[in-house]
This record gives C-alpha cells, sequence and structure tokens, in this order.
C-alpha cells in the first residue's frame, strides 16, 4: 500500500439507521477529514411492522421482528468498530401508542437509542440526500420516497426546497385501507387515485405551477419499481441504481401488464423482491396517477435516502467537534465524488490535471472526426483525472487498480454505464489499448465498447505527453491535414521524453482516424 497521508485516514465511523415500516436499514460509514464519507457495510432487514396494517400499536411479533433486526445492526456494528450509532424511528412507530414502549425496549434490550423524528424532519433530510447522491440542475422536480406508512415529497432544485413534508400515503397502509381483491379491482384502482387527489393538494398546486417534469425517488418502492423497468429494457443497473434514469412510458408499459396480475403472476416478474408482492400496487398506481398529473417525462432513481440525510445532517452539526475542513463542497454531486476519491488516494494533483487538460484539448480537436457522445468530455476528464489512482494500491499494474477503485468507489451521480466508461478508459491510459480478452472491456455493450475506444485513444496521447510527470510540455498546436496530424509541442526543456512517450502511444488514433500521428517541437 502507498504511503497514505491525513487525508486518507477517517476521522470517526458511524453507523445511520432508519427504523421504516417495512424494514430497518443500517449503513455503516467512514467520515473522512474532508466531510465526505464512505460506506463500510450496510444491512437490509425486513420487519414489516404493519403486516395487519397501520394500527394504533405495534404487535407483540411486530416487535419482537424489530428486536431482533435491531440486534442483528447492532453485532454488525460492534464488529466493525462503530463509533456511535444514531437510530431514527419513522411513521409506523412515530404514531403507534406503544411506539414510545418500543423504543424503551430497544435501549433496555439492544443498547440503541432510538430517536423519533417529525415527518416533516424526515422529508428535509430525505430532500438532502438526493441533491447530495443525484445531479438536480436549475429546473424544479418532485422528490418522492414511498415508504410503508408513509411518503415524503420534495418539489426543489439545486439552489432550495419550496416544500417538504410526509403524508400518510404508504404503501402498507394503502393496501391495508383498500385492497380487499387479488388481482386488484378498478373500482379500487379509482379509490385509491381519489384519495391520493385530496390528499395530495397541496403538492399537485405546487408541482404544477412550477411545471415539474421530472421525479426522482427513493427507497424500497421506487427502487424495486425501477428494478423491473430495468429488466424489462435491459438497463444496466448490477451494481447501482443511482442516477438510473427512465422515460413515463417504460414504466407505463410495466403498469399496465403488472395491475392486472395476481400474487403468483407479480412473483414471476422479474425484478420484484418477494416481501413487495402484497404491497406493491399502491406504490405503483401512485407512480401512475403523479405521471399522469403532470405529464411526468422522466423517472430518475437516487440511492441517497433518510439514512444518507442522516449522516449528511451529522457532519454538518458536528464539523466543528470532529475538526472536518469541508472542501468536499462541490454543488454538482458529479465532480464532488470524483474529488472526494482523489483525495482518499492520494492523487499525484498536477501531473493528473495537465493529462486532462490535454485530453480535453485533444478532445475538443477531434469530436467531429470521431462523433463523440454529449457527455463524453466530461466523463474523458473524469477519467484523466483519475487515471493514476491505481497508484494508491500499488505501482504495478496501476493502470488495473485504477479500473477497480473507479468501479467499486460507489461514484455518485454518474448511471452504472458512464462509471464503467470511466473506469476502462483509465484502465487503458498505458500498456494495451482495449482488447475483447480482457474481461471487464469484454462485458460492455458494443456501443459502450465503442465510446471507451474512442476516448482511450485521447488519453493515451495526453498521458504520453506528461511522461515526465513534470509538465514539461506547456503548450500543444494540433495540426490536420488528409493525410497526417501533427501534435506540435513547446516545452521548457528538453522534449525527447514527451515525444518518445506521446508516439508509443499514437496507434489507436491513427487506427481511428486513419492518419499518421507525428509529435515534435
Amino acid at each position: 500500500m502507498a504511503n497514505q497521508n491525513s487525508q486518507s485516514q477517517p476521522t470517526k465511523r458511524i453507523a445511520a439507521v432508519d427504523l421504516g415500516t417495512n424494514s430497518f436499514h443500517a449503513v455503516l460509514v467512514d467520515i473522512y477529514p474532508d466531510g465526505s464519507f464512505r460506506t463500510v457495510n450496510k444491512l437490509k432487514e425486513m420487519v414489516s411492522l404493519a403486516e395487519k396494517g397501520m394500527e394504533d400499536r405495534l404487535s407483540r411479533e411486530a416487535m419482537d421482528r424489530g428486536l431482533e433486526a435491531l440486534k442483528h445492526i447492532k453485532f454488525l456494528c460492534d464488529s466493525h468498530d462503530v463509533e456511535q450509532i444514531l437510530a431514527y424511528a419513522t411513521s409506523a412507530i412515530r404514531e403507534a401508542k406503544n411506539g414510545g414502549d418500543f423504543i424503551k425496549e430497544v435501549a433496555d434490550e439492544v443498547g440503541i437509542i432510538v430517536r423519533a423524528i417529525s415527518g416533516k424532519m424526515e422529508a428535509e433530510m430525505i430532500g438532502l440526500a438526493i441533491k447530495h447522491s443525484v445531479v438536480i440542475e436549475e429546473e424544479m422536480v418532485l422528490m418522492a420516497d414511498i415508504g410503508g406508512g408513509s411518503v415524503e415529497f420534495i418539489i426543489g432544485n439545486q439552489n432550495e426546497f419550496i416544500y417538504y413534508n410526509s403524508l400518510k400515503l404508504g404503501v402498507a397502509r394503502m393496501a391495508a385501507a383498500f385492497m380487499d381483491a387479488d388481482p386488484i379491482h378498478k373500482k379500487t384502482i379509482k379509490n385509491l387515485e381519489d384519495h391520493f387527489e385530496k390528499e395530495l393538494a397541496e403538492v399537485l398546486r405546487l408541482a404544477k405551477k412550477h411545471n415539474v417534469k421530472t421525479i426522482i425517488g427513493s427507497s424500497g418502492t421506487m427502487e424495486n419499481i425501477a428494478e423491473m423497468v430495468a429488466k424489462r429494457n435491459d438497463i444496466t443497473a448490477k451494481r447501482t441504481l443511482n442516477e438510473l434514469t427512465f422515460e413515463s412510458a417504460s414504466f407505463l408499459e410495466l403498469y399496465n401488464d403488472f395491475i392486472k396480475l395476481d400474487k403468483k403472476g407479480r412473483l414471476k416478474e422479474k425484478g420484484l423482491e418477494e416481501k413487495r408482492v402484497d404491497i406493491i400496487n399502491p406504490g405503483m398506481i401512485l407512480l401512475k396517477f403523479l405521471i399522469e398529473q403532470f405529464s411526468i417525462e422522466n423517472i430518475k432513481i437516487s440511492e441517497g435516502a433518510l439514512r444518507e440525510g442522516m449522516i449528511l445532517n451529522y457532519i454538518d452539526k458536528k464539523k466543528d467537534e470532529l475538526h472536518l475542513d469541508l472542501v468536499a463542497s462541490f454543488e454538482d454531486p458529479r465532480r464532488r465524488s470524483v474529488f472526494e476519491l482523489l483525495r482518499k488516494c492520494n492523487w499525484a494533483k498536477e501531473h493528473s490535471q495537465h493529462v486532462a487538460k490535454f485530453a480535453l484539448q485533444l478532445f475538443d480537436e477531434f469530436q467531429a472526426d470521431l462523433d463523440f457522445e454529449k457527455r463524453d468530455r466530461e466523463l474523458l476528464e473524469y477519467a484523466s483525472l483519475m487515471h493514476d489512482i491505481g497508484y494508491y494500491i500499488s505501482h504495478r499494474k496501476h493502470h488495473k487498480h485504477a479500473l477497480y477503485l473507479i468501479r467499486y468507489s460507489d461514484l455518485l451521480g454518474f448511471t452504472e454505464d458512464e462509471i464503467n466508461i470511466m473506469a476502462n478508459v483509465a484502465r487503458y491510459h498505458r500498456k494495451s489499448a482495449p482488447k475483447k480478452s480482457h474481461k471487464p472491456y469484454k462485458k460492455l455493450d458494443k456501443k459502450l465498447r465503442k465510446r471507451v475506444k474512442k476516448l482511450s485513444a485521447i488519453i493515451r496521447v495526453a498521458d504520453g505527453l506528461d511522461r515526465s510527470h513534470y509538465q514539461n510540455v506547456q503548450n500543444l498546436e494540433i495540426e490536420k491535414t488528409k493525410e497526417k496530424i501533427n501534435l506540435i509541442i513547446t516545452t521548457q526543456s528538453d522534449p525527447e521524453l514527451e515525444i518518445w512517450g506521446a508516439m508509443r502511444k499514437t496507434d489507436l488514433l491513427e487506427k481511428l482516424t486513419g492518419k499518421n500521428v507525428d509529435v515534435f517541437q
């Protein structure tokens, strides 16, 4: 392992536990000096606190399931040397007359102090987590976290939330109150839609006023819907659902088939979690209702939810106590998470930025020739900045280590396809050009392999132009003729190493452009 500076060492390890109606979720994270955090482990325990509907008391059986789940979570935290456990109870426990009794039992038997938070606070923290996890721009969007007992709605953009609240419209609550047949009756669907229209009056008014056209969904129900859509449409979602985006038409195709099915039929749908089979339909109906109300065009998924909001809230409140220097403050989650990873891996800042500068110059010059896609420039920049982070593991095969680190570092704001592109482009900055005999490259579909190959042609030459790692090349001029590409460099000192470094890596660019490449001063 390479030498590590203080920036790469975590300051504290905490756990955030969300005690929901259907399930208890725990995430264990390390907090770093720059205020960023990295997931160490996760655990999800299905508890079904409202198995008989949202009653005014938790059953003894439900409480026992909850206690057993929290014992598992406490064991995980202890085995990972967690220093502090944040545990927040939501709708089912918050509303139950014996919710306080359950919280006391948890403290006495498990040793976890649980705090029952208000619906308003829950919605605000979910909004913060979504904003942290996915790209939100100037356009106003509707964020929805569909839980078992409640649904949290947030309307906002990158700058502000104009509305956030928790409403008693969760899938377990709605299933118990409305569903009395399987498959669901059309009359029941109409009754649910009428109920949503009444309860969502304020949300509907504000979302229409601000011309909302995108829904961002978080947590189990929305993620499960996204999984089913992804399976039907061959969308890459093996490692992460974060930033997965699909058109409303794709959901409506699923809905029209799915809503007619009985339990046996629903269980055959690829992507559906078995434990959601009896309560998924109200969530499907709610999403369809929202799509039709606002003529929604796109649905995006955020894996950031209440747990991440709890962590962000903790970091903000404890920044002085933990002596955090919150330099990880980029508004864009894509750039922020890339720079968090760079700092943790003790990146070679000057060299990487120099390579990125030349890579973008080459990209702009060859954009028309190589028919790059819209987001390729940004992905190339990030791949260039991260191309040498494999040194954090070892000098030997550091290009392959870079691929691994980029793929498995939970970069936020990117789709899984985008992460795979950046990882592979970084991997091919040296040694061999992309080949189908390389397993990670071979696993990509044909379209992604083509993008990786074109971007790799650029990064290889850009990296060669700083072969010394001392930024000897001060300026690059590019001349193109019908047969040739001339790269004319201006250097501070002898240029031989940079010319040699770049010329060794022109093979792929020559192949893609059909032109000979020459580098000279």
